[in-house]
C-alpha cells in the first residue's frame, strides 16, 4: 500500500489542521463552561465553529459520496478523523460524529427515497442529531441475536416494546430520530433474520427517557447515553429500513466503518496525550531535576510512541483492504485494530495521567476524558472478547484449510 497522500487528501489536512488549532483548540475550554449552563443543548461556540467549519468546505468529511461529502476513501479519511480525534468534541464540528455518522451511512445505503428526504437530509446540514439504538440491559448485546425488544406489526403500522440503555446520543435536545433494532421475527429458524431495523422520532408517544448513563463518572454530555424505555411505540410501516429481518444485516454494514473510525480517532487522542506527556516531562522537575532525566519516564514515552504508530499503521492496512476488497474481505483486519487502538490509548493516556500526577486526574487537562472514551470504546461496537473470539475463530479455520 501507498503511505503517500495525495495532494487532496495533503490539502484537506492542512487546512482542518489550521482550522482546530486557530478554531477548535482556543474555543475548548469556552465549549466546556458553556456546557455547564445547558448539559443537554447545544453550547453556542458549537454553532460558530459548524457555521465556520461548514463555510470552510469541511463538512461530512466522513462520506464517501462526492456529492455530499468529500469523497474521500477509507484510507484518505484515516488522517483526517485522527486530526479530528484530538478533541473530543471536535469531530461534531465538521459533522463527523457518531452515531450520527453510521445513522447517515444506513439511510445514504438502505433508507428508502421517502426517509433519505426526511432523515438523511437534515442530518447532512447538521440541522438535527440522532441515536442509534441497540443495546439493551436484560441481555449481551455484543451478540445481536440476543436482543428482546419486539416490533409487530399492526396493520399500517409497527407497535415496539422494549428496553435500551446506553443509547448513545439520545440525551441530547437535538436528536429528533432513532434507528431502533429489534425483533420482527423472534421464532424465524435463521437467527440472522429475526432482526429489523425501524425509524422512531424521538416524539413518538410511548417513548420514555428514564435517565442519562454515566461513564465513569462523566455524563458525556451534550449528547450523553440514554436509558430508554419503548412502551407501545407506534410508527407507520414506511418507517422500517429495508425489509423485515434485514435489520443484522444493516448493523454489519454499518459497524465495519464505524469501528475504524473510531480506531482513528483514538490515535488523535493517544497522539495529543503523548505530546502531552513530553511537555509535562520536560518541564516538571521531581527529585531536583527534569522529569525527562528519569529512566522510567523516557521508556513511557518511547514504548508510548511505538505503540501509536504500530496502531496507526494497522488502521491504515484496515483502511486499505477495506477499500480495495470490502469490508467483508477485511472483517479481520477490522476486528485487530478495534482490538488493538483502544487498548494502546487506554495504556498511552494512563502512562500520560501518571507522569501529570493528580493534575493528570482533574479537569485542568483532557487526560481524564481521554481516557473515559478509550476505555468506553473498548466495549462499544462489540467488547474485546467478541472481537478476539471471532477473530480466532476466523484465522483457526484459514490456516488449517491451507497445506502443510
Amino acid at each position: 500500500m501507498n503511505f503517500e497522500y495525495s495532494d487532496k487528501v495533503q490539502g484537506l489536512l492542512q487546512r482542518l489542521k489550521n482550522f482546530i488549532a486557530e478554531e477548535v483548540i482556543p474555543a475548548e475550554q469556552t465549549y466546556y463552561e458553556q456546557l455547564e449552563q445547558d448539559r443537554w443543548g447545544e453550547p453556542s461556540v458549537m454553532e460558530t465553529l459548524k457555521r465556520r467549519a461548514k463555510e470552510a468546505g469541511l463538512w461530512n468529511l466522513f462520506l464517501p459520496d462526492s456529492e455530499h461529502g468529500a469523497g474521500l476513501t477509507n484510507l484518505e479519511y484515516a488522517p483526517l478523523a485522527e486530526e479530528m480525534g484530538r478533541v473530543l468534541f471536535s469531530s461534531e464540528v465538521f459533522n463527523c460524529s457518531a452515531p450520527d455518522t453510521g445513522n447517515m451511512e444506513v439511510l445514504a445505503q438502505y433508507g428508502s427515497p421517502e426517509q433519505q428526504a426526511r432523515w438523511l437530509k437534515p442530518l447532512l446540514e447538521g440541522e438535527i442529531r440522532s441515536a442509534f439504538a441497540m443495546t439493551e440491559p436484560k441481555v449481551a448485546s455484543s451478540d445481536a441475536t440476543n436482543i428482546e425488544t419486539e416490533i409487530v406489526r399492526d396493520g399500517e403500522d409497527y407497535v415496539i416494546n422494549g428496553h435500551k440503555f446506553y443509547i448513545s446520543g439520545a440525551m441530547n435536545h437535538r436528536c429528533q430520530i432513532m434507528i431502533v433494532m429489534g425483533k420482527t421475527a423472534p421464532d424465524s429458524e435463521d437467527r440472522y433474520r429475526q432482526q429489523s431495523q425501524i425509524l422512531v422520532p424521538m416524539n413518538t408517544p410511548g417513548v420514555k427517557v428514564i435517565r442519562p448513563m454515566t461513564v465513569f463518572g462523566y455524563d458525556d454530555a451534550p449528547e450523553g447515553h440514554a436509558e430508554i424505555i419503548f412502551d407501545n411505540v407506534r410508527v407507520p410501516r414506511e418507517n422500517l429500513i429495508l425489509g423485515e429481518g434485514r435489520g443484522f444485516e444493516i448493523a454489519q454494514g454499518r459497524l465495519g466503518p464505524g469501528r475504524i473510525h473510531h480506531c482513528m480517532r483514538l490515535i488523535g487522542q493517544a497522539q495529543r496525550a503523548l505530546e502531552a506527556m513530553s511537555r509535562r516531562a520536560e518541564q516538571r522537575e521531581v527529585f531536583g531535576r527534569p522529569m525527562i532525566k528519569q529512566g522510567s519516564v523516557r521508556e513511557d514515552i518511547a514504548r508510548s510512541a511505538c505503540e501509536i504508530e504500530q496502531a496507526r499503521l494497522l488502521t491504515l492496512k484496515a483502511a486499505d483492504q477495506m477499500d480495495r476488497c470490502g469490508n467483508k474481505a477485511a472483517r479481520d483486519l477490522i476486528a485487530m485494530i478495534k482490538v488493538v487502538a483502544p487498548q494502546m490509548a487506554c495504556n498511552v493516556i494512563d502512562r500520560a495521567i501518571q507522569i501529570h500526577g493528580a493534575a493528570g486526574l482533574g479537569q485542568d487537562f483532557h487526560l481524564a476524558r481521554a481516557y473515559s472514551y478509550a476505555r468506553t470504546i473498548r466495549l462499544a461496537d462489540g467488547p474485546d472478547q467478541v472481537h478476539m473470539m471471532q477473530l480466532g475463530r476466523n484465522l483457526a479455520a484459514a490456516y488449517a484449510a491451507q497445506e502443510d
